[in-house]
């Protein structure tokens, strides 16, 4: 399809004007509304912690409504070009700002009430609208509003025929707001401070339209026009867009925008747990906006044509295989990504049209971020039971290439063929294992016991010939396609045996041989991190393993109250497999609070796991919901022993380890009573914050770390970090007589509350130490 090009104008172009002061101007109130929308997109976030805890399935449904909004913001902002006098569209927008200014400071509605675990996605979009919906879609408006203003206050000008540069620098201002989030704002302000500081900045934003106003109203010679005209001309209307058109401008804004949640997803839950990981995504998609829409892109795109398709296959091949080095398949994913969103980017900018069409084709834009978002975070998880809809996208992306046209060669035809027979190879092979020919023993004892590697070998000539077809997009994608159908038909065998998929995150329950513990036991894993295990074998199923066995702190803990009361009230935050279950007695009391409802499912079948079905001594109770919301709901010093165990993945539920947190946990304690902390993480220093927040709060605290006996079966304990707090000394005595529990020494770190929490400082401590 060939590009289409600006309408000329009837004057010569003035190449600079003299003039820098009003692009100057126009750029830096499009970079600041950027920054303003991308600041509030993790407060927001941030804001709604307490209701649905920190899956990253809560950031990829804000996002969608995030994108949901700015197409409202660039649908306003198109309907507003109906005005044709922009006096009349700058008084509007500069109203439409003051009347969003009512919604500030920014807050979390609570006309809905709490959210339901069952249906979290209606509530979480339908308060966020309620909340911040107003302010963020008058802003998100911006951009090409502004952009739009610049084409006919530059008209004349060579710099008012492409208004496009202007986008570089919003999504340079939306990216650097993004880093500064997490490294600067978050650590050094408060939650209430980012609001107050937010709304300043929406104030400023108010002051440079007003004064881009005043440019407007002047409109003088130095801006294209002449001088006391008092008002600026429309710009010449082009001829309409096919709609052809505009259905190829929706998919192309489509595949990256579900690219970046899909990569999140794939990250998070199939490669590795890692703090602020939808960071990196988000960030490398603003940066191929800032490349693709330059006048001179630092990557031109034949170059990325060629990256993007070796890159793509690669990945590709690998999406399946979720063992083998994490730092390398991090790398590999977001490079593909930054390659692939880049790609469909550029083919963007070189279809944009003139600069009176510059609204609807932002409209169209912001139209295919919605559906590529809505796709990945709305309906994938309806639709797919585990990550599918990444590999899915991969193969489809390749659709945005280029076509040549030109007569098939009879090299071409070879190299399909051979990339056939090559994605064949590793599932004839696997169903020969399978059946266990003698060639297929001799095979896989002599030349390699690790299919998914020799699969990959045997994939690199599909790579190339895919590589060396890249311009024939029908093949290519074809091939793509091969790769993916082969290495996931390869990877099933090797991977979970159930796996389902939730709001929450995909959670997969997966066999392992422990012959100290008779034989097979069955492991939980929600993403890359256990969250427990049980032997099969009757001897063994019913005793707590990993970090509940007996001699962890939590086994300790849970012991020690035992011993204390003949019938004790226990209260567990983050169910599991239910392996504390194994420890209820016919006299005790037992409630697990569990935010994601799959997780009571799987826990309670005894198909999986038993510890409640079978071992547990009685009835034990779960109760869904965020644990900050259910645990209000229980009588005040009714409790034995509470245990927070949530912290151990990346997604860390900061509000369950704030100051209030832990005060309403001792407010649920009887006088003797005891909270543990179970702080086993491998990305963050979790353990300090708490601990300061003990000492704030004034209340007696212990510490251990536990190291498991390499003398122990695999499966039967894992190392553990606990702190133990009680709201008088009387609940920690017996634990103070224990050499195991020390008193940890006075920190400088800053307890986390409701209204501040440094993840980046915790992130720096973990990996200084």
């Amino acid at each position: 399809m060939t590009e289409v090009t600006a309408s000329e104008d009837v004057r010569p172009p003035i190449a600079g004007g003299g003039d820098r002061v009003v692009p100057g101007l126009f750029a830096l109130a499009i970079f600041t509304s950027a920054a303003l929308v991308f600041t509030v997109q993790p407060m927001a976030t941030k804001l709604v912690l307490p209701l649905l805890g920190g899956s990253p399935s809560v950031w990829n449904t804000a996002m969608v409504f995030f994108q949901a909004a700015l197409l409202v913001g660039y649908a306003y902002a198109h309907a507003l070009q109906r005005l044709t006098s922009m006096k009349a569209q700058v008084a509007v927008h500069l109203a439409l700002l003051l009347a969003a200014a009512l919604f500030l400071p920014l807050r979390i509605s609570g006309a809905l009430g709490d959210p339901a675990p069952e249906a979290p996605i209606g509530w979480l979009l339908t308060t966020l609208t309620l909340s911040i919906g107003a302010p963020f879609a008058i802003l998100s408006a911006t951009a090409p509003l502004l952009q739009a203003w610049y084409a006919r206050v530059r008209v004349g000008h060579v710099d008012g025929q492409n208004p496009y540069v202007l986008y570089a620098a919003s999504n340079l201002g939306s990216f650097l707001a993004l880093i500064a989030y997490p490294v600067l704002i978050e650590p050094l302000l408060t939650l209430s401070g980012q609001r107050a500081g937010w709304s300043g900045g929406y104030a400023v934003f108010v002051v440079m339209v007003v004064a881009l106003a005043v440019v407007a109203w002047r409109r003088g010679g130095h801006w294209g026009g002449e001088q006391g005209a008092g008002e600026v001309a429309p710009l010449e209307r082009s001829a309409p867009i096919a709609w052809r058109e505009k259905i190829v401008w929706v998919l192309l804004a489509a595949a990256p925008a579900s690219l970046m949640l899909g990569v999140t997803s794939h990250l998070s839950t199939d490669v590795a747990s890692a703090p602020f990981l939808w960071v990196a995504p988000l960030a490398l998609y603003l940066l191929t906006f800032v490349i693709a829409f330059q006048t001179r892109p630092l990557i031109p795109l034949p170059v990325t044509l060629a990256l993007a398709a070796a890159m793509g296959l690669a990945c590709i091949a690998f999406s399946a295989f979720r063992s083998g080095d994490w730092l390398f398949l991090f790398g590999l994913n977001l490079v593909t990504f930054f390659l692939l969103a880049l790609m469909c980017h550029q083919r963007l900018a070189q279809r944009r049209p003139p600069p009176d069409r510059l609204t609807e084709f932002y409209l169209l834009m912001s139209l295919g971020g919605v559906v590529g978002g809505a796709f990945t975070a709305l309906l994938a998880p309806i639709l797919f039971n585990n990550v599918w809809e990444y590999p899915l996208v991969l193969v489809l992306v390749g659709l945005a290439r280029p076509l040549d046209r030109s007569p098939i060669r009879n090299r071409e035809v070879y190299l399909f063929v051979a990339a056939v027979i090559a994605c064949a190879i590793p599932p004839i092979l696997s169903a020969m294992f399978q059946v266990d020919w003698d060639f297929a023993w001799w095979f896989s004892n002599n030349v390699t016991g690790d299919m998914p590697r020799l699969t990959l070998m045997i994939l690199i000539v599909a790579v190339v010939a895919g590589l060396l077809l890249r311009d024939r997009t029908p093949a290519y994608v074809a091939i793509a396609a091969m790769i993916a159908l082969t290495t996931h038909y390869i990877g099933r065998g090797y991977e979970a045996k159930f796996t389902d998929r939730s709001f929450f995150g995909v959670m997969r329950i997966g066999t392992t041989q422990d012959p100290r513990l008779g034989g097979e036991v069955h492991v939980l894993m929600h993403g890359t991190t256990l969250h427990g295990a049980q032997p099969r074998n009757p001897a063994f199923a019913c005793m707590p393993s990993l970090y509940y066995a007996p001699l962890t702190p939590i086994g300790q803990a849970t012991q020690t109250i035992q011993l204390r009361r003949p019938a004790a009230n226990i209260g567990v935050i983050g169910l599991g497999t239910g392996a504390m279950a194994g420890y209820k007695r016919a006299e005790d009391r037992m409630t697990f609070f569990e935010i994601d409802p799959l997780v009571d499912r799987l826990a309670r079948d005894p198909e999986h796991f038993t510890f409640i079905s079978d071992c547990a001594a009685g009835p034990v109770r779960t109760v869904l919901g965020d644990a900050r919301l259910t645990l209000d709901r229980e009588a005040p010093g009714s409790y034995d022993l509470l245990l927070i165990d949530a912290f151990s993945s990346d997604a860390v539920p900061t509000h369950l380890l704030t100051v209030e947190a832990i005060e309403g946990y001792l407010r649920l304690l009887k006088p003797d009573g005891v909270v543990v902390l179970h702080l086993s993480n491998r990305n963050l220093d979790i353990t300090l914050p708490a601990a300061a927040a003990a000492r704030r709060l004034g209340i007696p605290n212990l510490h251990q770390v536990y190291q498991e006996s390499d003398a122990s079966p695999e499966m039967a304990e894992a190392s553990t970090e606990a702190l133990i707090l009680s709201p008088s000394e009387e609940g920690l005595a017996e634990f103070r007589r224990d050499p195991r529990w020390r008193t940890l020494a006075d920190t400088e770190v800053r307890p986390w509350t409701d209204d501040y929490v440094n993840l980046v400082g915790s992130l720096w401590r973990h990996f200084r130490n």
